[in-house]
């Protein structure tokens, strides 16, 4: 199967830049699979779509502001850096940018001096490795003070309120995006959808930089799919298990959700209480072990994620479905309107 099976026109301007105010007013394009009729609705009117013993599965990963801007301390130069993953206690890897003035050995500052950073290797792949210093004794306290959101680079406006690109239920610090489908969520939702009877559950992958990693090769199968590291609990999987004895249906928040409730599947055989990494790369012919439903954004051209949704439903269909939500002037990506596949 060809990257480009997977190519559709996108106009610059349907690219969504700011979130909606409030969150649930985003349109939410229905799809039903059985009978491939699309509705337009906002995602306010999810609750009509689910049935009391129905189980949402979300990701409760919370985003850190894994940009930040500094000062190279010999010379002054402004220098970028990005976090990617912590390796040990005050050690992460980095993309820094402009990389040649970030070499072994280089000294950082960066909200004058409230965070300190000495490069201490250069990896394989460019990245560097990283020891901070900082003031107190939480280097996350450091990072919220000088850090901002690391927004993908499709959004070229600030975001205003970091707080918008973090879901209301965002628990456990560690990704380097949002799970940009939970960004619909109020409280106010979560509390009708409970006292409909439908039961919620709660995933953690944490989302790497990877994410917005373009597939290169084009022949997909060739692609050399990221590695994140999720956490399945006991509490989770005893309830989708519940939920599947009961003939009621799973449906996942996110394509996040989606790959960590997949990748147990089929690693386990099971849904059962599960940690580590994944880089499964779900695309058509793959056969879904878990999920019943699926609530997502709507998801670049020629990217692994449209290749998810595509594996779900149907490609074509899928095509044909996001040419329609175009027509009808949805907003796309991140802080874009959603579609629920059920």
């Amino acid at each position: 199967m060809k990257k480009s099976d997977f190519y559709y026109d996108l106009p610059k301007e349907y690219i969504a830049q700011t979130p909606i105010e409030p969150r649930d007013a985003s349109k939410m394009m229905v799809i039903n699979r059985k009978t491939d009729v699309i509705e337009d609705k906002h995602f306010y009117d999810i609750v009509d779509y689910l049935n009391e013993g129905d189980c949402l599965i979300l990701n409760n990963t919370k985003v850190l502001p894994a940009r930040m801007y500094g000062v190279k301390k010999d010379t002054g130069a402004v220098v970028e850096f990005l976090l990617l993953n912590q390796k040990e206690n005050d050690v992460w890897e980095v993309i820094t940018g402009p990389g040649k003035k970030a070499r072994e050995g280089s000294h950082f500052s960066f909200g004058e001096g409230v965070l300190e950073a000495d490069v201490i290797g250069v990896l394989d792949n460019g990245n560097r490795l990283a020891k901070f210093s900082y003031e107190g004794n939480n280097i996350f306290n450091a990072f919220d003070k000088v850090g901002e959101m690391p927004l993908p680079h499709y959004i070229t406006e600030k975001l205003e309120d970091k707080d918008r690109y973090q879901t209301v239920y965002a628990k456990e610090l560690g990704s380097a995006a949002a799970p940009t489908a939970g960004l619909h969520f109020t409280d106010e939702i979560l509390e009708k959808i409970k006292n409909k009877g439908v039961k919620i559950g709660y995933v953690t992958l944490h989302v790497g930089i990877g994410t917005f990693r373009p597939v290169k090769t084009e022949n997909i199968e060739e692609h050399n799919m990221h590695s994140e590291h999720y956490y399945l609990p006991k509490e989770t999987a005893d309830l989708i298990n519940e939920t599947k004895k009961n003939g009621k249906r799973v449906i996942s928040v996110g394509t996040t959700s989606c790959r960590t409730l997949e990748s147990v599947a089929a690693f386990k055989g099971e849904i059962c209480e599960a940690e580590g990494w994944t880089n499964i790369f779900i695309y058509p012919g793959y056969e879904f072990k878990c999920i019943d439903g699926l609530l997502t954004n709507f998801h670049l051209p020629e990217s692994t994620l449209i290749m998810l949704v595509s594996a779900f439903y149907d490609r074509e269909k899928v095509l044909k479905a996001y040419q329609h939500a175009i027509d009808n002037h949805y907003r796309f990506f991140s802080f874009g309107d959603c579609s629920l596949f059920i």
